[in-house]
C-alpha cells in the first residue's frame, strides 16, 4: 500500500472512534501534515508528521505504515511513532491540569434537581448566618 486517505488512516490508527469523526477533526483544523492543515482526502505516505490535537493535548506522531483496515489497539500503535518531546509536553500539561485543580472539579451538564437545588439554598443559609 503506498497511499491512503488521511480520514481513513486516522480510523484505522485508532485515533478516532469512527471515520466521520477523523473526517470532521481534519476539516476542523485539528489534524496537520507537516504543518499544514489538510484535507479529508490527502494522501498520507510513510514518514509524514502529523499534529493531532484530541481534547487539551496535541500528539505529534511520525506515519511508520499505512492502512485502511481497523485493526486491534496492538497492531494500530505499529502504524506510527509519537515523538518524545510529544509525550513529555503532553505529561507536563497534564501534571499542569492536574495541580492546577482542573482535573478535580465537578463540570454539571444538567439543572439541579429538587435534591440539589435544596442542598444548594442549605449551603447559601449557612454562609449568610454564621
Amino acid at each position: 500500500m503506498e497511499k491512503v486517505r488521511i480520514d481513513k488512516w486516522l480510523w484505522a490508527a485508532r485515533f478516532f472512534k469512527t471515520r466521520n469523526l477523523a473526517k470532521q477533526a481534519v476539516e476542523g483544523g485539528k489534524v496537520q501534515c507537516d504543518g499544514q492543515r489538510v484535507k479529508p482526502s490527502k494522501d498520507l505516505t510513510t514518514g509524514l508528521t502529523l499534529t493531532i490535537r484530541q481534547g487539551y493535548d496535541d500528539k505529534v506522531v511520525l506515519v511508520k505504515a499505512l492502512s485502511d483496515k481497523r485493526r486491534g489497539a496492538p497492531e494500530a500503535q505499529l502504524l506510527y511513532e509519537e515523538t518524545p518531546e510529544s509525550i513529555a509536553k503532553r505529561e507536563e500539561r497534564a501534571a499542569q491540569r492536574k495541580a492546577g485543580g482542573l482535573a478535580g472539579q465537578i463540570i454539571s451538564d444538567h439543572r439541579p434537581n429538587k435534591k440539589e437545588r435544596r442542598q444548594i439554598h442549605r449551603f447559601q443559609r449557612q454562609q449568610l448566618d454564621p
